[in-house]
């Protein structure tokens, strides 16, 4: 399970990195990269929107599959101790 999370994880940040790297900080980002193309499309002010929300977003799901990432590991030790039937000790003996 942890397998698949990590993975699912890792796609994530890719698209978190593409949100973060199409941005411009000064405001321009999608919408100067495309010139007239994405204001037909999406419209100049809804491009950010849509990235700020798209970088939001994918930062929430991030964090969320990383808490539960952490709820289903279990560490080699608890593994081990698990599978070893539990050893009962007699009760010492007394001392004579």
């Amino acid at each position: 399970m942890i397998i698949i999370i990590t993975v699912v994880i890792i796609l994530v940040c890719a698209i978190l990195a593409f949100f973060v790297l199409v941005q411009n900080p000064k405001g321009g980002g999608l919408t100067g990269a495309f010139g007239s193309i994405g204001s037909q499309v999406m419209g100049v002010k809804q491009s950010g929107d849509v990235m700020e929300k798209g970088t939001w977003t994918s930062m929430g799901i991030i964090a969320a599959l990383c808490i539960i990432c952490v709820i289903f590991y279990t560490t080699p030790k608890e593994l081990q101790q698990a599978k070893q039937p539990a050893k009962s000790s007699a009760p010492a003996s007394p001392a004579k």
